[in-house]
Order: structure tokens, then C-alpha cells, then sequence
């Protein structure tokens, strides 16, 4: 049982502490408006995600089934709910994620070849699509390099945040603190108004991303009604320590302007601080991002595969390799709607709208909660939260994602919007029973196409999958 737990924690806290880090300080300063503000919104960012962490433990013992947010929205409130958050998860939520982390990685490696200017636009996006294309080839090519990849690479990360935290530390000690002080830090560098508030609360959300990782495994921990609550417990307040120490020590030797004006961050304090080793931080940044692309992409494509296999996407997103045993359809939609994103936004804009639609399928998952128990009261529940946890989660939630789509209405109505064209695709694809014929057979054309190019076949574990597909609802 202790290594069970341990290890769960260690899972939860990887989970959460990802690339985000190196991405959001800067979005949070600028929205904060001011060092000691944007601390504070560190350190409630945390509190929130706990909150919202309780809420999903609840759900993935009542519920427990694999897939999370999209299986716990589909059994509460049936198919349309489902496949809306399914389908802004495929076409948002993960290749705009994955767009952002691929644009960090080209700005970190491109940044000290360009010191005193921002990288060239075409050269950041060719490397990030170069990137995102190499590793699309690496899963598609073996489940176990990709995992590889993910194990080594995780390393980059952790030795980048130490590293800073170490050294920041130290810096204070020897008395380098003047952002840090209550005078100055709370000396705000323009008017703050509550919109900008709640973007900030968006863009730190982007790093915290992750902390409802642990409901898609709840079904392999040992005593989730002990273990779920205690990983909460841990892996959430070190992670906030972690985030809120990480920005204490890039204040240190930064400057709010200076902070701002760095388009590499864990670069500008690298130079400022580590003299002849400052190659350390751009390449442990780089190592970072580089596994959270990998990351994204092997879990994004899971989902597809999931919601294939539910006839909520097409069938031959449920297909895998004959070999290798890879989804190479669902890993090249993964890649192919990544690469789009990133030909048309800045990271910037990309984390505001991302972070948007995330906190949107949080609050309707979290609603569904509260709807489950009116619905079904006298179901077991081995874990049941105080009614305050949720109500509280989507006070926040409401009073966040009305302000930001108030401050922000163009980027944060286009995530809305591309959630809302599902469901016409809903209804034509998936209610729609009796197609006409010939839309079945096109269908049938594209699937044996994609099944030939490549090499494909439905998983033989399940006999029912290999049935006719003109048999079955599909899109």
C-alpha cells in the first residue's frame, strides 16, 4: 500500500508540473498588473484547482470509468453534453495546448541565437512544427520510444526548477529582493480591473493544467476512497509551493519590466544569474517542453481513440496499427489540427483561449455533480464532498469566465463558438441512424482508404468493433 500511495502522489504532482511554468508568468504578471497580485493569484490558482480536484475524486468513484471529463459528462447528462466536450477537446483544448508548448520549445532553443531581439516568426513556427511532426512520427512508429521519450525527458523540467528555485533562494539571501517588498510589490504597473484579474487566473490555470489527470486512472488505484483525497492533499499544495517559489526567484533578479519584456524567461534569468552556464536553462527548458508535446500528443490521441470506439468520431480514429499497435489515424488528426493553431495565433492569445473552454468543461463537469445527486441521492458514494466544495468551485468559475469573456470577447466567443458547430455534427453524425445509402458508402470509401494508408485495423480484443460499419451510428 505505501508504494501504491507514494507513487500516486509522485503521479499527481508530475502531472500538473509541466512546461506552463516556463509559458504563464508572464501572462499573469501582465493581467495582475503588479508582482505582489500576481503571487496572490499563484497561490489561489492552487486552492482552486484543489477545490476542483475534490469534486472530480467524488465523481471518479461514483463513476468509474476511464476517460474523465468526457465519460462523467456523457453517463450525467447523455450523448450531446458528451460529445460537446469531446469535440472542443479534439479541435481546442489539446492542439492548442500542444501548439503552445511547441511554440515555448522553438522560442527557448531559438532565444540565445537571438539575444537582443524576438526569433523570427517563420523560424519559430517551422522549428515547432518540425518538432510536432518528429514526435508524431515517434508514436505513430512505437507506443513503448514514446514513453521512452516522456520518462528522460520529464528530467529537463525538474532539473530547470530546481536549478531556479536553488538560485533565486540564494539570491534573496544575499539581499536581492527589492520587487519582493511590500512597498514595490504591490505598486501596480496599470489600473487593475476585475476582467484582467480573471485573465490572469487564466493564464496561471494554463500551468496548473493537469490536476484532474489522476480520474483518468482511477480505476487502477488501490482504496481510491483513501488514496484520491491524500494525493489531493499533497501533490496540489507542493505543486502551488513549487509555482509560487519558481516566481519568487525569477522577482529576484528580475524586474516586473524586465519580465515582461523577456519572451524566454527561464532564458533572461539564466543569463542574469548563472554567467557561463546560463546554456543550462534554455536547454533544460527546451528538454521540458519537448517531453510535454510528447505527452500531449500520446494522451490527445487516446481520447480520440476513445471517443471513436463510444461512435462519438469516426470509426477509423478506433483503428491501430497492425505492428506497432499505435492509433496513427487519431495521432495525425492530433498533429494535423495542432499545426493549423499554430499557424494562426501567439502563445499569448493561445493560452487565453485554451484556458477558456478548459475551465468551461470543468464547471459543467462539476455542475454535473451537483445534478447527480439531486438525480440520484440515494446512490453510494465512498467519497462525498461538502456541498460548499462545488458551490464554491462554480461561484469562481461563473464570476472567472464571465469577466474574461467580457475582457477578452473575440478570443474567448471563438473557443465558444467551434464548442457550438457540434451540434449539428452531433445530430447528423452520430443521432442520425438511417444515413442514405450513399453516405454510407462514402464513409465506407474513406475508411478502407485510411485503412490502407495506414495499415490499420479495428483492436481484435473486442469482436464487436469488426462489425459492418453501415451497421453502427457513425460520422
Amino acid at each position: 500500500m505505501p508504494q501504491v500511495s507514494c507513487s500516486l502522489f509522485a503521479c499527481g504532482a508530475g502531472n500538473i508540473i509541466g512546461s506552463g511554468i516556463f509559458i504563464s508568468p508572464k501572462g499573469v504578471l501582465d493581467h495582475a498588473g503588479s508582482v505582489g497580485f500576481s503571487l496572490i493569484v499563484w497561490v489561489l490558482g492552487g486552492g482552486i484547482c484543489a477545490l476542483g480536484s475534490l469534486c472530480y475524486a467524488e465523481l471518479g468513484v461514483t463513476i468509474p470509468k476511464s476517460g474523465g471529463d468526457y465519460s462523467y459528462v456523457t453517463e450525467i447528462f447523455g450523448g450531446l453534453v458528451g460529445f460537446l466536450l469531446l469535440w472542443s477537446a479534439v479541435l481546442i483544448m489539446y492542439p492548442t495546448t500542444l501548439a503552445v508548448i511547441a511554440l515555448t520549445f522553438s522560442n527557448y532553443v531559438l532565444q540565445p541565437a537571438f539575444p537582443n531581439c524576438l526569433p523570427p516568426y517563420i523560424a519559430t513556427r517551422l522549428l515547432s512544427t518540425t518538432c510536432v511532426l518528429f514526435l508524431t512520427w515517434v508514436n505513430c512508429s512505437s507506443v513503448r520510444w514514446g514513453t521512452r521519450i516522456q520518462d528522460i525527458f520529464t528530467v529537463g523540467k525538474l532539473l530547470a526548477l530546481v536549478l531556479i528555485i536553488v538560485v533565486g533562494m540564494i539570491q534573496i539571501a544575499k539581499g536581492h529582493y527589492d520587487a519582493l517588498k511590500p512597498q514595490t510589490a504591490f505598486e501596480f504597473i496599470k489600473d487593475p480591473s476585475v476582467g484582467q484579474i480573471a485573465l490572469a487566473f487564466l493564464q496561471a490555470s494554463f500551468a496548473y493544467s493537469g490536476w484532474n489527470f489522476l480520474n483518468y486512472v482511477t480505476e487502477e488505484v488501490v482504496e481510491p476512497r483513501k488514496n484520491l483525497p491524500r494525493a489531493i492533499y499533497i501533490s496540489i499544495p507542493l505543486v502551488t509551493l513549487v509555482y509560487t517559489l519558481t516566481n519568487i526567484a525569477y522577482f529576484s533578479s528580475m524586474s516586473p519590466q524586465e519580465l515582461l519584456e523577456s519572451n524566454a524567461v527561464a532564458v533572461t534569468f539564466g543569463e542574469k544569474l548563472l554567467g557561463m552556464f546560463s546554456w543550462v536553462m534554455p536547454i533544460s527548458v527546451a528538454l521540458s517542453t519537448f517531453g510535454g508535446i510528447n505527452g500531449y500528443l500520446f494522451t490527445s490521441s487516446r481520447l480520440c481513440f476513445s471517443g471513436a470506439r463510444e461512435g462519438h468520431l469516426p470509426y477509423l480514429l478506433a483503428m491501430i496499427h497492425l505492428k506497432s499497435c499505435t492509433p496513427i489515424p487519431a495521432l495525425l488528426v492530433c498533429c494535423t489540427a495542432t499545426i493549423v493553431i499554430l499557424c494562426i495565433g501567439d502563445t499569448h492569445n493561445l493560452i487565453n483561449y485554451v484556458s477558456f473552454i478548459n475551465y468551461l468543461s470543468y464547471g459543467v463537469t462539476i455542475a454535473g455533480l451537483l445534478y447527480y445527486r439531486w438525480k440520484k441521492p440515494k446512490m453510494v458514494r465512498p467519497i462525498k464532498v461538502n456541498l460548499l466544495v462545488p458551490c464554491s468551485y462554480l461561484v469562481f468559475w461563473a464570476v472567472l469566465l464571465g469577466f474574461s469573456l467580457y475582457s477578452e470577447p473575440v478570443v474567448c466567443g471563438m473557443g465558444l463558438v467551434i464548442m457550438l458547430t457540434g451540434v449539428p455534427i452531433y445530430f447528423i453524425g452520430v443521432q442520425w441512424k438511417n444515413k442514405p445509402h450513399w453516405i454510407s458508402s462514402a464513409v465506407e470509401k474513406v475508411t478502407y482508404l485510411g485503412q490502407r494508408l495506414c495499415y490499420v485495423v479495428f483492436p481484435q480484443d473486442d469482436p464487436s468493433e469488426i462489425e459492418p460499419l453501415t451497421e453502427k451510428s457513425e460520422l
